[in-house]
């Protein structure tokens, strides 16, 4: 039998964490033996746990403490094993593969907190003047020879922390439904973007073109003018709608005021296209007077720095959309730098783009009117995501007033 010992501290029993961690073990096929157990005596006490894993085969016990690791195992007090990348954008076998949780590895007794934490990606490890640092990076950023940690050994993940009962985001983070408050959680959402911005914090927001559609492109445009928001992440779709909205009053051709396509309506997003690439882009247009509202032009005037990034479905595109998704991607990358709190709004693909690149540390909001796209962005690993099942336009006009008072 090939055999670990695993650790777990912490609130270990009322976050469920043995619980899950033993599941794991038995799903995964392996054996385990608890050679240690001491409760914690009050609330506030941590427990511990001692676990003698027993696996048939190495395979199968470093495949089941990859999992339980996740969950705050402590695997060994060992340093972590290092191989080189065997060329460019390759990592060496049996590479690390990151959570978004806070991780930090083991290098010379000392263990060393991973910066930029994303999941889904490996861990570089380098010795500099100051001693070793460790870094999470994407497979194309790795290069021939750069050090990286392989197997589970020497890796130190920190679980989320538990969320008091009494608190509303516990509330929030329960089972996905319709049936939940939801001004109420509205509010919630309002006091924690206050305190993310008194922090010194950044607010990311992620949006999708059905903001523009459902008529609430001014509730966002308020939230951007009034300073609430300062990275926007959106598509080619938002931002060409949201400029057929001013240019023409219409988004998909139908009028916003009425409700009703107009005639040739279908071409006006293309117009609105063919009006910007022709200025030059989207600051140019504000700067020209061809654009003078809508939140494209907001985030100009306010100084919100916004990425847009392309599609294969898309039409132009605008100038100002990333065409290449890995460029995309790293823009992104160093665009939540610093980013405490994200709202991710009517938007599948962009919500779990943007999850996937975010530390579990970043609170987010995803806001849709399909519970799906909810459940998928925490399926996909974003744990830290709270789900609210509603329209946007009814949310976005309720933190509008929040935030900035009665228009």
């Amino acid at each position: 039998m090939y055999t670990e010992l695993i650790t777990l501290d912490g609130h270990i029993i009322d976050s469920l964490t043995l619980s899950k961690v033993l599941d794991i073990l038995v799903a995964a096929g392996v054996d385990y033996e608890i050679r240690e157990f001491r409760i914690g005596k009050s609330h506030d006490e941590p427990s511990h746990a001692e676990i003698l894993v027993l696996a048939p085969s190495e395979e199968s016990l470093q495949r089941a403490l990859h999992e339980v690791q996740q969950h705050g195992a402590l695997i060994s007090q060992d340093d972590a094993s290092l191989q080189p990348a065997p060329q460019d954008g390759v990592f060496p076998e049996g590479f690390y593969s990151t959570t978004n949780l806070e991780t930090f590895v083991r290098a010379e007794g000392t263990w060393i907190p991973v910066e930029r934490i994303e999941m889904d990606c490996g861990i570089r490890v380098t010795r500099t003047e100051s001693g070793w640092r460790a870094e999470c990076v994407p497979l194309h950023w790795a290069r021939k020879g750069d050090l990286f940690v392989v197997g589970s050994a020497g890796v130190r993940v920190t679980p989320m922390p538990r969320r008091e009962a009494e608190s509303v985001f516990h509330f929030m983070g329960s089972e996905v439904s319709l049936e939940k408050p939801k001004t109420r959680i509205v509010e919630a959402v309002a006091r924690a973007v206050r305190e993310t911005k008194q922090k010194g914090q950044k607010v990311l927001f992620v949006g999708g073109p059905a903001i523009v559609h459902t008529g609430a492109a001014p509730y966002l445009e308020r939230l951007i003018r009034t300073g609430w928001i300062d990275v926007l992440f959106a598509g080619n779709a938002l931002a060409t709608h949201d400029i057929e909205r001013v240019l023409y009053g219409t988004s998909l051709g139908v009028a916003l005021e009425t409700g009703v396509p107009e005639t040739h309506g279908h071409e006006h997003h293309l117009r609105a296209i063919n009006t910007i690439r022709a200025a030059g882009g989207i600051r140019q247009a504000v700067e020209k007077g061809i654009l003078k509202g809508g939140i494209m032009h907001a985030c100009v005037v306010a100084g919100v720095h916004y990425v847009l990034a392309g599609s294969i479905r898309d039409d132009g595109p605008l100038p100002d959309v990333i065409t290449d998704t890995v460029q995309a991607q790293d823009a992104m990358r160093e665009a939540i730098r610093d980013v405490g709190l994200a709202l991710m709004v009517a938007t599948t693909l962009h919500s779990i783009a943007t999850g996937n690149l975010l530390p579990a540390s970043v609170t987010t909001f995803c806001i849709d009117a399909n519970a799906d796209t909810v459940i998928k962005l925490t399926d996909r690993g974003s744990h830290q995501a709270f789900g609210i099942v509603t329209d946007c336009a009814f949310f976005l006009k309720e933190l509008a007033t929040q935030l900035c008072g009665e228009d």
